[in-house]
């Protein structure tokens, strides 16, 4: 977008939302390179552990878009998040963006949580549908991912984004690549 198209689309918002309309949020972060520093240390489902108790610090998407792990265990790992209004797209309800993230952070430390000490992943793909939208009053969604298969040098999992009441939000299938992580 260009400086110009920057200024009027900020312009118009300030005159449309007013001082009374205008909404803010704080986050903080810690450095990301503690955590992946630690990759090679320890296994993916160790790792997963270490941020759950608090020895490791969470990743800085978690904190942008406030998601938490839950969950992790063998082949699975799971991720929730209380939308609000910062998570929005311009009709009214959660960016696609983020069910994305959610689905592709599950499906990805579902392939972690599986993993021997010193090997990393990425993802290849995310396949993602859309089956329901969230607004702030959907209320906590979950990100479950599952292993499905895992091999030498890709993993296969899926992850699914449910509400409190079990209904099923979206689903995704995610392919990963493996690879050894050296120690630093």
């Amino acid at each position: 977008m260009s400086e110009p198209s920057k200024h009027r689309l900020s312009a118009h918002a300030d005159d449309r939302t007013g001082a009374a309309g205008h909404r803010s949020r704080v986050f903080g972060w810690e450095d990301p390179a503690i955590s992946a520093g630690a990759v090679p240390h320890h296994s993916g489902l160790d790792f997963l552990r270490e941020i759950l108790a608090g020895r490791l610090p969470t990743p800085p998407i978690a904190a942008t878009l406030g998601f938490t792990l839950e969950e992790a265990e063998h082949g699975r790992a799971v991720f929730a998040l209380v939308p609000g209004e910062e998570h929005y797209n311009p009709i009214g309800s959660v960016h696609g963006g983020v069910y994305a993230t959610l689905l592709d952070s599950a499906a990805g430390c579902a392939v972690q949580s599986v993993l021997p000490r010193g090997m990393g992943y990425t993802s290849i793909d995310l396949t993602l549908k859309f089956l329901r939208p969230i607004t702030v009053g959907t209320g906590k969604v979950r990100a479950i991912g599952t292993v499905l298969s895992s091999g030498r040098r890709t993993a296969l999992a899926q992850a699914e984004l449910r509400d409190t009441g079990d209904r099923l939000l979206a689903h995704a299938t995610s392919s990963c690549m493996l690879f050894p992580v050296p120690a630093r």
